[in-house]
């Protein structure tokens, strides 16, 4: 199996050894690390607000998504942590904005703390483009 990696414009650049998306082969396999609430420059959106950093979250997503060819009927998998598992039902409707039947299946994880504690929310997601 082979794959490439891509950072997409649109997204901040990552701060560590890895990248935003990995695209696998065969088939087309689409792994898409998780996404925050920063934008381009790496700048924290919607500090305090779980439904803004969701939606940015779900933004960054999309990008990464197209820059693999793919887009969220795509994906097959998400990965989502929160700091606080009673803030789901507010990012659950967001989420819903996105992703829409046959739903991907899910993961809930309450983290302590995402990588810089103003963050609420993160998503990772895994994606498959048939073959054509």
């Amino acid at each position: 199996m082979s794959h490439r990696s891509i950072d997409p414009d649109g997204l901040a650049k990552p701060f560590g050894p890895f990248t935003q998306v990995t695209v696998a082969r065969p088939g087309t396999i689409v792994h898409v690390a998780g996404q925050v609430a920063l934008d381009a420059d790496g700048n924290i959106v919607g500090e305090g607000d779980i439904v803004a950093q969701t939606r940015k979250v779900m933004e960054n997503m999309k990008i990464a998504l197209a820059a693999a060819g793919a887009d969220f009927s795509h994906v097959v998998k998400i990965t989502n942590y929160v700091t606080d598992a009673d803030e789901y039902a507010k990012i659950a409707p967001i989420r819903e904005e996105y992703l829409k039947a046959p739903y991907p299946a899910s993961t809930l994880i309450v983290a302590k703390r995402l990588i810089f504690p103003e963050l609420l929310v993160e998503i990772e997601a895994v994606a498959i483009i048939p073959d054509e």
